[in-house]
């Protein structure tokens, strides 16, 4: 699919953070760090009745689930302490903040999960202004999380993506959204509306059919690519050599186009 590249400027990036910025979901590490250990069939269990939104199963289970009644914030700290992040966001964040010819790049994190695990994941790589998440309070006497009081899946990433938009002034074509899976599919629908750009980094076919580029990599610098590439206007030979310039080398970078088809066979025989 062909991007109408917008004049240099500002733009406002954004990305989601479970499976995106990292290879594990914040929920799975917090159950097993409190020793739940079905915590896949528990969220599996509210996709089947639809009970909340996609994404914000595990703020469902901390207030609703008596197996999770256990977590303070102190766990909710340990737990992104030990996510897995990708490798070389602190240098796709710095990249970012450095721009490329006239383009400038504000990037902000936007995920279902709760704040404070995302916060204490990427401690010293993006500012806890430029992340949003799942908020949670606290009973001041036995640090039980009592409420919920925003949490950002589904249409509640498009709220916060158009009001970081409006606070920037960034119109919605110098919009770039970067994500991985059913909760990104809202947000990734408004933005390409409004002529802005959307990145997947997953297989997912939910997801690859709405976005424009799709990257598949264990490097957050991967997403450099296509921001330069359909973005910027950059041509391969000088993406590759600002990779080089890193000490990275662009070993594999395969395009591929591909057709998903079912075919069945008529029941009456006819051709």
């Amino acid at each position: 699919m062909s991007t109408v590249r917008a004049a240099p400027g500002h733009y406002l990036i954004a990305s989601d953070f479970d499976q995106t910025l990292s290879f594990n979901d914040s929920g799975l590490v917090l159950s097993e760090l409190i020793g739940v250990p079905n915590f896949r069939e528990k969220v599996a269990g509210l996709s089947d009745i639809h009970l909340v939104q996609q994404g914000a199963e595990l703020t469902y289970l901390l207030r609703h689930d008596p197996e999770f009644r256990c977590v303070r914030r102190e766990h909710l700290i340990e737990t992104g302490r030990q996510v897995r992040l990708k490798k070389d966001i602190k240098r796709f964040v710095t990249s970012l903040e450095a721009g490329a010819d006239e383009y400038h790049f504000s990037f902000y994190v936007i995920s279902a999960a709760p704040r404070t695990v995302v916060e204490s994941a990427l401690e010293g790589i993006v500012p806890p202004d430029h992340i949003y998440g799942a908020e949670c309070a606290y009973d001041a006497t036995s640090g039980e999380i009592c409420a919920v009081t925003q949490v950002p899946a589904g249409y509640g990433k498009v709220a916060i993506l158009e009001a970081l938009a409006s606070q920037l002034q960034i119109s919605p074509d110098r919009t770039v959204y970067v994500g991985d899976g059913s909760s990104d599919v809202h947000v990734m629908l408004h933005v390409n509306s409004g002529n802005g750009f959307t990145i997947a980094v997953s297989e997912a076919k939910h997801i690859t059919r709405i976005a424009r580029r799709t990257v598949i990599s264990d490097n957050a610098l991967s997403v450099l690519v296509p921001i330069l590439e359909d973005v910027v206007g950059w041509d391969a030979a000088r993406i590759r050599q600002l990779f080089a310039s890193k000490g990275l080398a662009l070993q594999a970078w395969d395009k591929a186009r591909t057709d998903w088809v079912t075919l069945r066979q008529y029941s009456d025989g006819t051709r």
